[in-house]
């Protein structure tokens, strides 16, 4: 189907789906670029494929394609140098289970900061990754491109992180927040401490709520040079992950 005016009811759509709202409403959201869109095909998530007039992209059973000229497209999409391969998805099927391995994210605002911390979920083998209520949308766009399509390949809720907290503690899998100083080196656990875990990471400014650190069983540092206050909370985590993945 060709599509050649914005003010078309499916254009009208697609822009809406920038809005974490009408995403929400809907359990719809696009993806762009073509290592993106195949992976959402992989996991039968694409309902709509969305070409630029002259792109050929050929995927099996994708009968519902659009084509639409690069200057709706332009409008369409979230970056700056638009893509000619979109899609319109399904949002992911959630799984209620933890597992063994869970990271718990605690009001982190940077959208690219929370995809770094989903690719490194994937990288270093977490089964679960929860964010709290008021941290950014998983299907923000930005965040999804920093995921690099990792986000397809994990468990991602949406909890009250209290709830959370609570339910582990009756599994009795150990929580560990995490803290600038006076915690835990990360260096120092045991294989024991890492059979079983979740590891909690907090919002870029303030940390981890301290009304939540409270309730963890230990709380990691990581040793840095003195002349270094903190890290960016994306690559704090990916080394903590890295650390708990880590067995000798």
């Amino acid at each position: 189907m060709l599509i050649t005016s914005v003010d078309n009811d499916r254009v009208k759509k697609y822009l809406k789906l920038k809005d974490k709202k009408y995403r929400d409403a809907t359990g719809e959201f696009i993806v762009e670029g073509s290592h993106l869109v195949i992976e959402a095909y992989k996991q039968g998530l694409i309902k709509e494929l969305i070409l630029e007039i002259d792109e050929v992209f050929p995927l099996a059973d994708i009968d519902n394609i659009i084509y639409l000229p690069m200057d709706i497209i332009k409008k369409v999409s979230s970056v700056e140098t638009p893509q000619t391969v979109m899609a319109l998805c399904s949002k992911k099927e959630e799984s209620e289970e933890l597992g063994d391995h869970i990271l718990l994210v605690d009001n982190v605002q940077d959208p690219g900061n929370l995809g770094t911390i989903i690719r490194s979920s994937v990288a270093f083998n977490i089964d679960t990754v929860v964010l709290s209520e008021n941290t950014v949308d998983l299907y923000n766009p930005k965040t999804i491109r920093s995921t690099q399509g990792m986000f397809f390949h994990i468990n991602v809720l949406r909890k009250n992180l209290f709830d959370v907290i609570d339910e582990l503690k009756q599994k009795e899998i150990p929580v560990y927040g995490t803290l600038v100083e006076h915690g835990e080196d990360v260096r120092d656990l045991s294989s024991k401490d890492k059979e079983k875990f979740a590891l909690i990471v907090g919002n870029e400014g303030n940390g981890v709520r301290s009304e939540i650190t409270s309730k963890c069983d230990k709380n990691l540092y990581i040793k840095l040079n003195s002349d270094v206050e903190s890290l960016n909370v994306g690559v704090a985590c990916s080394i903590l992950l890295y650390e708990l993945d880590r067995h000798e």
